[in-house]
């Protein structure tokens, strides 16, 4: 949809890496003046799976990010990590989407910093007793009952999200069941729940399959993306509203900013920021 202060240059730009080729765009949708186009109108963008920069996702190999682009911009990543989630990258975003330069810069981004460069895809919940006092406050309000609960992750899940996201009480087991996994860190029943009828499986009775299986902690982390309409928010270069919707307040975002560079340097020959 155009925006306001869209031209088809800006709109070539976020959806190829190109501005050049606003051509294409005015062709397949008959604009005989290409510097008139109509806020709030729906444009065809042709050729979006394909039509890629030749510095960004490889045409030759029909890849939209290779091994060696994930390295580039995660370098902390383990090399099996690498080679286990390639090729689930590759056959899961353009299933939903996220298919261009910049959808893919940004994506890429958050999840470098959620799934720790693709080396964590289960929450850690191994704190201290300082630490739960630290980040979950709330739930350790005194020294005493931190104590009981340090270095137990399990029961230390069944205490802080018992009652909230679809889970049961602290007994139920839930908390721990349906801790974050996946590389946006699915997390609490409801999320398992709507999150595995969007992709046709069965997350409740197998939550584990979220960090298991390289595909369904791809399409869990897609499923998530798509149901915050991060798509739209990436077109418009907007971290910040990405992050707040993917993380609740903007906790990381200095790091976030830092892999979304790095991904538009190796993704887009043209990087752009801030677009109206």
């Amino acid at each position: 949809m155009v925006q306001p202060g869209d031209t088809l240059g800006k709109i070539a730009n976020r959806f190829y890496g190109d501005s050049s080729k606003y051509t294409l765009i005015a062709e397949a949708n008959h604009l005989q003046n290409p510097n008139q186009i109509q806020v709030g109108r729906e444009l065809t963008i042709p050729d979006i799976a394909v039509t890629l920069p030749a510095d960004g996702p490889s045409e030759r190999d029909g890849q939209l990010i290779t091994a060696e682009q994930l390295r580039e911009i995660m370098p902390y990543a383990k090399e099996a990590n690498i080679n286990r989630f390639t090729p689930s990258l590759n056959s899961e975003l353009p299933k939903f989407q996220i298919n261009t330069p910049l959808r893919l810069a940004q994506f890429i981004a958050q999840i470098a910093v959620e799934s720790a460069s693709l080396n964590a895809t289960s929450e850690n919940l191994n704190y201290s007793a300082a630490g739960l006092r630290a980040v979950f406050g709330k739930y350790f309000p005194t020294d005493e009952l931190a104590e009981q609960y340090a270095r137990q992750p399990q029961k230390i899940a069944n205490r802080v999200y018992a009652n909230r996201m679809g889970n049961g009480d602290e007994a139920s087991g839930e908390g721990w069941k349906y801790r974050g996994r996946g590389l946006i860190q699915l997390t609490g029943k409801s999320n398992y729940v709507a999150c595995g009828t969007g992709i046709g499986k069965s997350l409740v009775t197998n939550p584990d399959s979220v960090s298991a299986d390289a595909d369904i902690a791809v399409q869990s982390c897609c499923w998530y993306w798509n149901s915050r309409k991060l798509n739209y928010y990436a077109d418009q270069d907007d971290i910040k509203r990405i992050t707040k919707l993917i993380n609740g307040g903007y906790h990381g975002l200095d790091q976030r900013q830092a892999f979304l560079e790095k991904a538009k340097q190796v993704l887009m020959p043209n990087p752009v920021s801030n677009l109206p």
